[in-house]
């Protein structure tokens, strides 16, 4: 493995989304040195994904050309997973291992898709909605297929819409929540111009298919693979022969590297002040870790993060007011589309709720915590360390789970060894010296 030469930056940014764009665009503004990092292999994050090459999505190519202003170093496929010492973050690569400095740092982490398990959920093309998406933007063929979207959030309609243009069918979309909740929503949207412009929009994307609110999925069928969803739909259910089955039940906030760095995590959510300062002196911390809200908070919140770590404050308080409409745009999603509590009986005894270790849920009904659980049961110890199971589990039986340790994700042996062979380098005599 090669080894890069350290590098030092003004303002290192983790997550190439949104929120970690408009932090490094806004930080570079003030000449100095910044870095934009991401795991994947391209910049855009999981909502932008591909819309900077296609240009359907206006505001993503604004932002795409305001990156391509600034001097912003970009430093893709790589994937931070430990802290060795304040100020300094390793990163693994296919072939090499990064160790960035930084003056101050702003984690754009993003989110992802929460998985409720279901008898069936683990069966192939039974996907997460966002995921599917993802896999079509990178060429999957989906036309011609049947795709029940299912889960709750305006989210679901956006994907479907999506799918939709890509030759799709979608013969129904169902939303857990009830339709008191959502016309509540949609007389508070009066208040959101550019919103009910967005809704109108889907409407005529979507003309035709089936919404259904009080739905869900009770059970997936297939034997290599799905060939049909039964749902529960308003007390009775139905059976629908599909392709997929898309499923979105809201997003859960990557916090890791947050944690791991000693920023407080409250609700699920990293703390923040005004300026987007985590507890931790001069990490900052924008977009979904710190509340799910979408594009609009992430970008403001991004903004804000990047101008404060700059020093550019009085640039960073007048997008404050922005920012608090956005929040109130994001409490009303929370109050609408929150998960109702009949979703935690969909498991039988028989379904697995850990994939990574064929963990079913009759076994994790007989602990009360979810170190307890993964004790006994090694639920959510496997490659993809509770990352799935974990919120499954947090929603099922309301378990906490337990502090981050490194690495946060996981990492190549030969990576740790070099990590171990620098810190024994570090620590010993000089030849002919005392320690």
């Amino acid at each position: 493995m090669v080894k890069d030469s350290q590098r030092h930056f003004d303002v290192l940014v983790i997550g190439a989304g949104p929120a970690g764009i408009a932090a490094a665009v806004r930080a570079a503004e003030s000449s100095l040195s910044v870095a934009l990092v991401d795991d994947n292999p391209r910049f855009g994050g999981q909502i932008w994904r591909g819309e900077f090459e296609s240009g359907h999505d206006q505001n993503a190519v604004r932002w795409r050309d305001r990156l391509r202003g600034p001097e912003v170093t970009k430093l893709f496929g790589k994937r931070v997973f430990h802290q060795p010492e304040a100020g300094v973050l390793l990163a693994e690569g296919t072939d090499d291992l990064c160790e960035l400095r930084y003056t101050n740092l702003v984690l754009a982490t993003g989110a992802r898709e929460r998985f409720l398990p279901f008898p069936g959920w683990t069966l192939p093309n039974v996907m997460g909605a966002g995921g599917l998406q993802a896999m079509v933007k990178s060429g999957l063929p989906i036309r011609g297929k049947r795709v029940v979207v299912a889960g709750s959030g305006p989210l679901l309609l956006a994907i479907a819409a999506y799918l939709r243009r890509h030759g799709a069918e979608i013969p129904i979309i169902c939303e857990q929540a009830p339709w008191s909740r959502l016309v509540r929503f949609g007389t508070r949207l009066a208040g959101y111009p550019r919103k009910i412009a967005q809704a109108l929009q889907l409407k005529k994307e979507l003309a035709g298919v089936p919404f259904v609110a009080n739905s869900w999925p009770l059970a997936a069928h297939g034997g290599q693979t799905l060939d049909s969803v039964t749902i529960l739909r308003n007390g009775k259910t139905e059976v629908i022969p599909c392709d997929y089955l898309a499923c979105g039940f809201h997003l859960v906030p990557n916090t890791e590297l947050q944690s791991l760095l000693g920023c407080q995590v409250s609700g699920g959510y990293v703390q923040v002040d005004n300026f987007q300062q985590t507890s931790v002196p001069r990490v900052f911390s924008a977009g979904e870790p710190t509340g799910i809200g979408g594009v609009e908070l992430a970008l403001v919140e991004g903004q804000i993060a990047g101008l404060a770590a700059a020093g550019v404050t009085a640039s960073a308080r007048k997008l404050f007011g922005e920012r608090r409409r956005a929040r109130r745009f994001a409490h009303l999603l929370d109050r609408t589309f929150r998960l109702r509590p009949e979703l935690r009986s969909l498991s039988s005894a028989e379904t697995i709720v850990c994939r990574c270790e064929d963990v079913p849920y009759s076994l994790l009904q007989e602990h009360r915590s979810w170190r307890a659980a993964k004790l006994q049961t090694r639920c959510g110890m496997g490659p993809c360390q509770g990352r799935v199971c974990g919120p499954a589990t947090q929603f099922l039986f309301q378990w906490n789970p337990d502090s981050v340790r490194p690495p946060v994700f996981p990492a190549r042996v030969e990576s740790l060894a070099g990590l171990t062979r620098n810190a024994e380098l570090e620590h010993s005599p000089m030849p002919g010296g005392s320690q």
